[in-house]
This record gives C-alpha cells, sequence and structure tokens, in this order.
C-alpha cells in the first residue's frame, strides 16, 4: 500500500520552484547584471540576454524535475497537473530561451558593429560550446513544435512519446554552452556550486525515477502475463502476475506505465490504469484506439512486463468527506471501478456515461460490487451533447441540475472524475458550479 503523502508537500514543492527562480535572480544580481542595465546599448541588451538565458535554463531544469517521476512530488500534484505545469513551464522556458538568444546576439553584434546575421555566425564558430547548444536548441524547437495541440493530434502517441525524449538530449546540449562561456558561471564560485548542484540533482532525478526504480521494480517482482480476456469487441483485460506483488506500492484509482516484451515496439511505454484492486495479480483493461493497444488481444501468457509507476491520486485517501460521487466516461471507468473495492463501507454514487449499454465495459462487475456494497449506479447512455458532457438524450436539461438530481448529496462528497480530456474539464466545471469545494474534486484525465 502507498502511504499517504503529506499536503504540505505540494506547497514545499511549489515554493522549492519559485524560489530556484528567484536565486538564479540574486546570482545575477550578484554578478552585476544590474550595472550592465546602466551602460551602453550593447551592454543592456547584453546584461538582459543573461538574464533570459539563466531564467530559461533554471525552468529546463524544473521541467525534467515536474515530469521525473520524483514520488513525493507525482503524489503531490498527480501525473495530469504535472503534465498541464510542464506545458506550462515549457513555454516560457522556450520563449526566454528565444529572447536570450536574440539579446545577446544583438547585443553583441552593437559592440562588435556586425550585422545581426554576422554576429549570430561568429558566435556559433568562435565560442566554446555553442555549436552544441545550437544543436540543442534544435532538438528543444523540435519537442515544443511537435507538443502544440494541432500536432500532437497528427501524431501516433508512440512518436509523439519518442521525439519528446529529445527533450532530454536538448538540455545536455546546452550544459557545456553554460560551463565554458556562461559569464555568470566562469566568474562566480557561488553560481558554479548552485548550478553544478541543479543539474546533478536533475540528471540524477531522471537516473533514479525514470530508469533505475522502474527496472529494480520490474527485477523484484519478475511480472509475466498470465491471462488475456476479451471484455468487449474492442476492449480487452490483461491479467499480470509476480513475486510479491503485496509489497508493491499501489493503490486502487493509480496507473502504471506498462511496456510488454513481446517483440518490435516493446520499448513504447503505455499509461493503463488498474481496473481491479491489487492482489495476486494485477489487471489492466484497454481499449483499442490503435496505439499500439490492439497488440494487447495477442499477448502471449508468459510474455514479461517492464513496469513503472504506480502514479496517480485518484486513490481513496485523498477523500476529505465521508462520501464519494464517482463520474466516469467511457474507458474512464477502469481505475473507478477498482476505486470502487476500496471505498466499502463508503455512501458511494457512480455516474458512468457511455455510447450504448454495448459499451458499458465490466459492467457485471460493476453491479456486483454496487450490490454487495450499496452504491448507487446511473448510467448515461447516447452520443455526447455537443458542448457538454451530457448524452444527447438529455436535451436540454440543466447539467448541474443533473448532477444534483443523480448525487443528491453532491456538495458533501468528494467527487472522483475520470474520462477524456475535453469531457472530464466539462464534468469539473459542472461540479464546481454545483458548489463543490475544489479540495473535494479529484481528477484524471485521459490524454496525452
Amino acid at each position: 500500500m502507498t502511504r499517504t503523502t503529506p499536503r504540505w508537500w505540494r506547497d514545499a514543492s511549489g515554493v522549492a520552484c519559485w524560489a530556484s527562480a528567484l536565486v538564479v535572480v540574486a546570482l545575477w544580481l550578484a554578478g552585476g547584471g544590474a550595472q550592465g542595465l546602466t551602460t551602453s546599448a550593447s551592454g543592456q541588451l547584453t546584461s538582459l540576454g543573461r538574464l533570459t538565458g539563466l531564467v530559461a535554463a533554471d525552468l529546463l531544469l524544473v521541467q525534467v524535475f515536474l515530469m521525473a517521476r520524483v514520488p513525493w512530488v507525482e503524489r503531490s500534484y498527480g501525473q495530469d497537473e504535472l503534465a498541464r505545469r510542464h506545458r506550462l513551464v515549457g513555454f516560457w522556458s522556450f520563449s526566454l530561451m528565444l529572447g536570450h538568444i536574440g539579446l545577446i546576439t544583438a547585443g553583441y553584434a552593437l559592440a562588435d558593429g556586425r550585422g545581426l546575421l554576422g554576429e549570430l555566425w561568429h558566435v556559433l564558430t568562435s565560442y566554446r560550446g555553442m555549436l552544441l547548444a545550437s544543436l540543442g536548441t534544435g532538438f528543444l524547437v523540435l519537442v515544443v513544435v511537435t507538443s502544440v495541440r494541432l500536432s500532437r493530434r497528427r501524431l501516433r502517441y508512440e512518436r509523439w512519446h519518442l521525439l519528446h525524449l529529445y527533450a532530454y538530449l536538448g538540455v545536455g546540449l546546452a550544459v557545456p554552452h553554460q560551463l565554458w562561456t556562461g559569464a555568470d558561471f566562469t566568474r562566480s564560485p557561488a553560481a558554479r556550486a548552485y548550478w553544478l548542484t541543479a543539474y546533478l540533482l536533475a540528471a540524477g532525478a531522471v537516473l533514479v525515477f525514470r530508469i533505475g526504480m522502474p527496472l529494480w521494480r520490474t527485477a523484484r517482482h519478475a511480472l509475466v502475463v498470465s491471462g488475456v480476456q476479451r471484455e468487449a469487441a474492442d476492449v480487452v483485460s490483461v491479467r499480470v502476475r509476480g513475486r510479491a506483488l503485496d509489497r508493491l506500492p499501489v493503490r486502487p484509482g493509480q496507473f502504471f506505465v506498462w511496456r510488454f516484451l513481446d517483440g518490435p515496439g516493446w520499448a513504447r511505454g503505455h499509461p493503463y490504469s488498474l481496473s481491479a484492486a491489487p492482489g495476486d495479480e494485477l489487471r489492466l483493461t484497454v481499449k483499442d484506439l490503435g496505439d499500439d493497444s490492439h497488440r494487447l488481444a495477442s499477448l502471449p501468457v508468459g510474455t514479461k512486463v517492464l513496469l513503472e509507476g504506480p502514479y496517480g491520486r485518484l486513490t481513496a485517501d485523498q477523500r476529505v468527506t465521508d462520501r464519494v460521487v464517482l463520474v466516469a466516461g467511457g474507458i474512464g471507468i477502469t481505475p473507478l471501478r477498482a476505486l470502487l473495492e476500496d471505498l466499502e463501507g463508503v455512501p458511494t454514487t457512480l455516474v458512468y456515461r457511455a455510447r450504448s449499454a454495448r459499451h458499458l465495459v465490466l459492467r457485471a462487475e460493476i453491479e456486483e460490487l454496487a450490490a454487495r456494497n450499496g452504491v448507487t449506479v446511473h448510467y448515461l447512455l447516447g452520443r455526447r451533447l455537443a458542448g457538454s458532457w451530457l448524452p444527447a438524450g438529455a436535451g436540454s436539461r440543466s447539467e448541474v441540475g443533473v448532477l444534483r438530481r443523480l448525487a443528491p448529496d453532491l456538495v458533501r462528497s468528494d467527487v472522483y472524475v475520470c474520462g477524456p480530456a475535453g469531457w472530464a474539464d466539462a464534468v469539473v466545471a459542472s461540479v464546481e458550479a454545483a458548489g463543490v469545494p475544489a479540495p473535494q474534486v479529484h481528477l484524471e484525465r485521459f490524454a496525452w
């Protein structure tokens, strides 16, 4: 079982991120950054270029930490929120990096009496580490371009994920430039100590939590596929068995990144939630969405499994009230079905939206759990109404009104929401409009 994460860890993590930026600004000031703003135009541009470059580098490291799967950070925020913050920090980091390149080039050009393009070429070919830094910048540009929503829609998950890994290479290639030619780094022992510590911590977090821990847990538990069952025409459940699974720190409602070592494509990891409480086996239930998920239906028994996780905050220990409302959309039912097993004795209402009755995944299990634990279940069937989380059959009924009718104790309950991103956001908007306080709302979007 996982340990409950102290709520102050979330605040401490946020404070640490802001503090790192303040330290960078303080080091810039100590290195004469403010004095540079009172000199010539070239000095002003160069000084601002130094500052934007330093803050951009710091935010790049914050991005690495946000997605390094550090357990206390992940449990404080959840992968869904971390991914959102990762994109926001990435936007500012990339913008500041472009500002750094433009300001430094313009400042040097004024000082040297060259044109911008001539100065840019001179910097690239004359300063140590600049060719590596320009290559790293190219990788970061690639990552940013492919992370734009329109681009992501055109890419398969596997290809996007592979391209996104180039961000690590981009950060690594930028390091020599800062070490060899960065004025703030070369002139100040305090700055050198700070940046070396920051880079080592970031690299250590990736090596330990993204690589080391998954390999250790995989070796410790010796996971293999023990069975595959078709739940519907496009949905399968995969059961995984291993050693000492009772010592795996996972709770119902969480997910793992799974890699099935069955042949070509095994290295591509996919985030799938547990669809049943963990016990002697782990079970995931997956809809065929075309991103390698169709392979799962033909997995041979005995296939070795590489596991990364657990992740996610849709767990019973996040509750702050004595009752629960679960709202699931489509295959988003899987973590909530597992969570039902951890809510025995808790007054619970489940609202499950699907396209039709035949799309109600794990319905028999849900109704068995509901009968045993006294769970109230409501099915909302039909195609989604445009601009709403309700099915088209709901007509003009108020979304908030429907929620209050289905769950009369809504405002006094913890509300867990899981499903496609747009649909889940619409549900949360209705929940908040109904007056449910933010600490009682727990969200997991199915998106990348």
